[in-house]
């Protein structure tokens, strides 16, 4: 059975690569993380909800930037903050 996308995901046409390999939150305040994701409006690098400081998620609280995608190596998934979907590509 095939999910419908959400309109978040369907807009995405090509998804911005990490330019960071850290969360640049974290480093700011000396605190570590955990995973990274990469948000897909702005490209800002924060790290992950299984993360002390869940930067990623408060970016998506602030901004509203719907979408993050794994920056983890082998790691091909997007989610979608407000319609709570993923999809792998």
């Amino acid at each position: 059975m095939n999910k419908k996308l959400c309109s978040h995901l369907q807009a995405l046409n090509e998804l911005k690569p990490a330019d960071k390999h850290y969360c640049e939150e974290c480093v700011k305040t000396n605190s570590t993380w955990v995973h990274l994701r990469v948000c897909q409006t702005c490209g800002k690098v924060h790290c992950c909800d299984d993360s002390l400081n869940k930067h990623a998620t408060k970016h998506f609280q602030d901004s509203q930037h719907p979408v993050v995608s794994s920056a983890e190596p082998g790691e091909y998934w997007v989610w979608c903050y407000p319609d709570q979907q993923s999809a792998s590509y």
